[in-house]
């Protein structure tokens, strides 16, 4: 759950627009798609809602959550889609 003396806290949303928590992805987020990855991660990085905060919320690791905010400091939602995701992932020995 986001603090609730941050509930009115506003950020700059991945499209420019303001975000407030009211406006995160709902914590039974099951499909994450690049806007949704972007929002928290916009809403982590503006302090809004916590890094352990989104990873008990939206059932995420450490490494996951690092990997969304990796890639779309690199490259903008773009990098957060599957395709780019799967294409910067070590390839499996064998």
């Amino acid at each position: 759950m986001v603090q609730p003396m941050l509930a009115d806290k506003t950020v700059t949303g991945p499209l420019g627009e303001k975000m407030t928590a009211r406006q995160l992805p709902p914590a039974t987020t099951s499909r994450w798609v690049a806007r949704r990855k972007a929002e928290v991660v916009a809403a982590i990085d503006g302090g809004l809602l916590s890094v352990a905060a989104a990873c008990s919320r939206y059932n995420l690791t450490l490494e996951e959550l690092g990997s969304w905010r990796r890639h779309y400091k690199d490259e903008g939602m773009k990098g957060l889609q599957q395709s780019s995701i799967q294409k910067h992932r070590p390839k499996p020995e064998v």
